[in-house]
């Protein structure tokens, strides 16, 4: 039970690097418009090599090959959905110009049921 803790709580650590590395650069326009093209992936690279630190262990612990929990199908699942509510947290605390929709919700609905079929024996 432990390793499928510390598993998902790294997912959620390399998820929220991701997240800013990717998308933080847009939510935080203003501050990066003088850095440049270059200068914005240079600094995404960076905030990313952060979630490899956290994405490479939560891999490892939690890989059956490792003697984790959990299948290769259901590590891949489990990233998505954390993927998903960390992103979504973000747009909703920093991306107020784009509203969650009934579509977004419905997608996620089934991302969930998803994720019921990958971890049923």
């Amino acid at each position: 039970m432990t390793r499928a803790i510390a598993t998902v709580a790294l997912l959620v650590c390399a998820n929220s690097f991701m997240t800013l590395a990717w998308y933080g650069q847009i939510a935080f326009r203003s501050k990066f418009e003088r850095v440049g093209l270059i200068g914005v992936i240079f600094l995404s690279w960076s905030i990313a090599l952060f979630e490899y630190f956290f994405m490479v262990p939560a891999n490892r612990l939690g890989s059956a090959q490792f003697g984790g929990p959990f299948s290769l199908w259901e590590l891949k699942v489990m990233q998505e959905v954390i993927t998903l509510i960390i992103f979504t947290l973000f747009m909703l605390a920093f991306m107020k110009s784009e509203p969650i929709r009934w579509n977004h919700l419905v997608g996620f609905f089934f991302l969930v049921v998803a994720v019921f079929f990958i971890f049923k024996k």
